[in-house]
């Protein structure tokens, strides 16, 4: 199996290399600015979960020899956010190989122009595309029809996958080398458990170019509670479904094996991780015992404090910096909103919860709101930084 890290080119032998050559190219696409430029970084500061999750499990289905022990699986992957895509040579490769297919993973909406633009350039060349992501799954789930830039994708001959990789991943790659894609793959209505899943990997050359080196999982996905804003609970679903502790492990080794030990935890809230203790008590274990100096980030809600030991625990765990979903301060803009977890006379003394572990807190501030005016928001601002001052939260609007 060939693997490439970004430019540049790694090999490993997988056993004797198969008569048929399948490439499989994963791509996390950037974004336009407002002038029409791609937005790119020398180094980068959110990793791609998706990214990790789709290279964890083709890299899996190509150890297994999935697709008949005559095919050797070749991966390549690159996140547009820090590496040009080398979309040339990227064509010249399925060219010269048996078949292929360009796997644009993990696209939100605002990524979704860009999305199309890269897939036009291969579908010009003749190469199947397919496209995942928040904004194809998202809309799959709330729109009672496909929208418009959708419906150029298909008529484009990019094939749309909705929901979740884990397990369905091997049948893509099978009906592309079959020569048998469907327009559509839809899974939204069956989310996979993760309990002994494969768990997201990307190699050092790619985490490296993001800033501090930060690997990234989902130890978790959905969330019980109801944000009318928020499309996790429609793609991820309302009930928690977690990893087990030891996965969590085996992925944290095999990182810290290629010196990556700081890691974005990408739950959307992890605080409702139903194995949220589990996952701690392992890794304060590896710190504590074993003296490893894994560090990482979370997000939580604010009610996080009231769990009895979260804080305490998250901070022994590595946790340095968590990012809190504090949206608004205006009780009525909460309400509108369906996000009554939120309880604004709690806020200082969750914040002050983080501050007594020692712990960086950053916060997610919403303008816009039914009930927002320009007076109001200005209010807000005013007592929000005034609380600022006062109780020294570190937070970002």
């Amino acid at each position: 199996m060939q693997v490439e890290l970004g430019i540049d080119l790694a090999c490993r032998d997988e056993g004797v290399l198969g008569d048929r050559r399948f490439v499989v190219e994963l791509i996390k696409p950037s974004h336009y600015d407002d002038d029409g430029y791609v937005i790119q970084w020398w180094k980068s500061w959110i990793p791609s979960n998706s990214l990790a999750c789709l290279y964890g499990i083709a890299t899996d289905i190509a150890a297994r020899q999935a697709l008949g022990p005559d095919v050797t699986i070749e991966i390549h992957a690159y996140d547009e956010c820090h590496t040009v895509i080398p979309v040339g040579r990227i064509i010249r490769r399925i060219a010269n190989a048996e078949t292929g297919l360009v796997c644009l993973v993990g696209v939100q909406s605002n990524q979704f122009p860009r999305a199309m633009d890269l897939a036009a350039q291969f579908r010009r060349a003749g190469i199947e595309v397919a496209v995942g992501g928040f904004h194809v799954s998202g809309c799959l789930a709330m729109l009672p029809r496909l929208p418009p830039d959708l419906e150029q994708a298909q008529q484009l001959g990019v094939t749309l996958f909705a929901g979740e990789a884990e397990g369905r991943l091997e049948g893509l790659f099978a009906d592309a080398l079959a020569g048998k894609l469907q327009a559509i793959y839809n899974y939204m209505d069956d989310l996979p458990g993760l309990q002994r899943q494969v768990t997201p990997f990307l190699p050092a050359r790619i985490v490296r170019r993001y800033g501090e080196s930060l690997g990234a999982f989902d130890a978790g996905r959905g969330c019980p509670f109801q944000c009318s804003f928020c499309t996790i609970i429609n793609v991820q679903g309302r009930k928690s479904r977690w990893r087990d502790a030891d996965d969590v492990e085996r992925l944290v080794r095999a990182n810290l094996a290629q010196g990556v030990f700081r890691f974005f935890i990408t739950d959307d809230n992890f605080a409702r991780n139903r194995n949220w203790e589990a996952i701690f008590d392992r890794l304060i274990q590896m710190r504590e015992q074993e003296g490893l100096g894994l560090q990482f980030i979370i997000q939580v809600d604010t009610l996080c404090h009231r769990i009895a030991n979260f804080v305490e625990k998250a901070a022994r765990a590595g946790c340095k910096r968590v990012f809190i979903g504090l949206e608004n301060i205006n009780p009525d803009n909460l309400l509108s909103a369906k996000k009554k977890q939120n309880r604004v006379h709690e806020y200082r003394q969750m914040f002050l919860a983080w501050r007594a572990q020692r712990v960086i807190t950053y916060a997610g501030y919403i303008l816009g709101f039914p009930g927002d005016t320009p007076q109001r928001i200005a209010e807000d601002i005013r007592t929000v930084r005034g609380n600022c001052r006062s109780t020294c939260w570190n937070s970002s609007s």
